[in-house]
């Protein structure tokens, strides 16, 4: 994997950097695994614009990836690596022995022809998915569950990883890329190795409408509103402030949203880096 600095052979490309794709083997999805996906623009079910600065962008179908990796001791094969556009991580096309498809989050060094496997039986090698009750203390992992049987919600996009820290009792004790530490329950699984596509943070969009393509509409400055359409809106010639603050009014800077009884605050040992 790496990043090419394109020539500026047009004002757009002056400053484009993109991936090189070079672990892409496929160009187009298994047809069994996608689905249709609709755009609502940010509104809701009643039409009300819900989130601003979203709207337009490519047509996309959705891959359905397999974040339970539940088919336990089934050997499968990886047959290719692909793009995919619902996330920034790369997708890598599983055939089971029992016949079955799948896709999954393709960690980095994942080769075409290499075989994965889940559960118990599975060694800590790239790509398969253990027990966090089965992990080698030390072991960079991704794709966390955070209840038993719930699939994959922690460390899934492009680059990250998490490492297990220690064991205590029924709990393991992961070290998140946010840099908090907590406790998780050793029944969860993980995946070996970190999430591929780790350049993705290096690319550069190389102009505004490439934003547009990816459904993402201009987004104007608080400071430049009026009054009435922003908390630091206002104010005589170039006045650009006051407190920084959300459109609603809460503070952008310092301010503590987690609710301080929350049920999960006795599993963080420490909290994330400010």
């Amino acid at each position: 994997m790496g990043v090419r600095k394109l020539n500026p052979v047009t004002p757009g490309q002056r400053f484009r950097i993109v991936n090189d794709n070079s672990t892409i083997t496929a160009a187009k999805p298994e047809k069994s695994l996608v689905k249709g996906k609709s755009k609502g623009g940010g509104r809701n079910n009643t039409g009300k614009m819900t989130i601003r600065n979203v709207g337009g962008g490519h047509k996309q179908k959705y891959r359905v990836v397999d974040f339970k990796r539940d088919k336990e001791g089934v050997p499968a094969t990886v047959k290719a690596v692909e793009y995919d556009p619902n996330r920034t991580a790369r997708i890598a096309l599983l055939y089971y022995a029992d016949g079955e498809k799948r896709y999954m989050i393709a960690p980095n060094g994942l080769q075409v022809g290499q075989t994965v496997v889940s559960g118990r039986e599975a060694a800590p090698e790239i790509g398969n998915a253990m027990y966090l009750s089965d992990i080698p203390l030390g072991t960079v992992i991704s794709c966390i569950e955070m209840r038993p049987g719930q699939g994959a919600v922690i460390a899934r996009s492009a680059g990250s990883f998490a490492q297990l820290a220690a064991r205590d009792g029924k709990y393991a004790i992961i070290k998140l890329p946010s840099g908090e530490t907590r406790m998780i329950l050793i029944t969860c699984m993980a995946m070996i190795g970190a999430v591929s596509n780790s350049d993705n943070a290096q690319e550069v969009s190389g102009k505004a409408g490439r934003k547009r393509w990816q459904g993402r509409r201009p987004r104007v400055r608080g400071v430049a509103m009026n009054p009435v359409d922003h908390p630091m809106g206002g104010g005589e010639g170039r006045a650009s402030g006051g407190h920084p603050r959300s459109r609603n009014g809460i503070p952008a800077k310092g301010y503590k949203t987690r609710a301080p009884k929350k049920e999960s605050s006795k599993y963080i040992i420490e909290r994330r880096k400010k």
